[in-house]
């Protein structure tokens, strides 16, 4: 199993072949459910000042919930309602490559630098969205990375949904 130090950060370069790497790597799952949790950490970190420690709690807990449903959901729209000829994905694959994806979350540790905490975030925010799509451009086999922005966005807006439903969402 390769080093997890890294693929996080081939996957923060948006390296298209860490991707590939990891859809095929079945062993991968625990490594990418670690860099969800580190992001998590990293985010409640960032946001102490405004969340506290049970903000810190409550956002892990929420970030790996809505690993899980995004990843799911995506799998939903992207392999079964939108798939192309050429693809073939399980849940494991999304798991493992849109876990991945959440490695420029540790910037949002940066937070906690008074100041920063909101350009923290929105660039975390902005470069894991650009993550996902190469992830499940990747994860999905697509030759369009626009058809990977829409299943992003169905899937991204499906999860607030879910999630305000379930109450997580004010935590995200």
């Amino acid at each position: 199993m390769a080093d997890i130090k890294e693929r996080m950060i081939r996957a923060a370069r948006l390296d298209a072949s860490l991707y590939e790497e990891v859809e095929a790597d079945q062993d991968a799952l625990g490594q990418a459910a670690v860099v969800v949790l580190l992001s998590s950490v990293a985010g409640g970190i960032g946001s102490l000042v405004h969340g506290g420690l049970s903000g810190l709690v409550l956002g892990v807990v929420a970030s790996l919930i809505a690993w899980y449903l995004w990843a799911y959901i995506t799998y939903l729209v992207g392999a079964k309602l939108f798939p192309e000829p050429q693809t073939h994905a399980d849940m494991g694959q999304l798991l493992r490559t849109t876990g991945f994806a959440s490695s420029p979350g540790l910037i949002r540790v940066l937070g906690i630098i008074p100041g920063l905490t909101g350009i923290a975030f929105f660039v975390a925010l902005v470069w894991m969205l650009i993550a996902m799509v190469i992830a499940v451009r990747q994860a999905l086999d697509y030759n369009s990375t626009l058809r990977a922005v829409g299943v992003c966005a169905v899937g991204w807006v499906a999860l607030i949904a879910v999630l305000y439903l379930l109450g997580l969402g004010a935590s995200l």
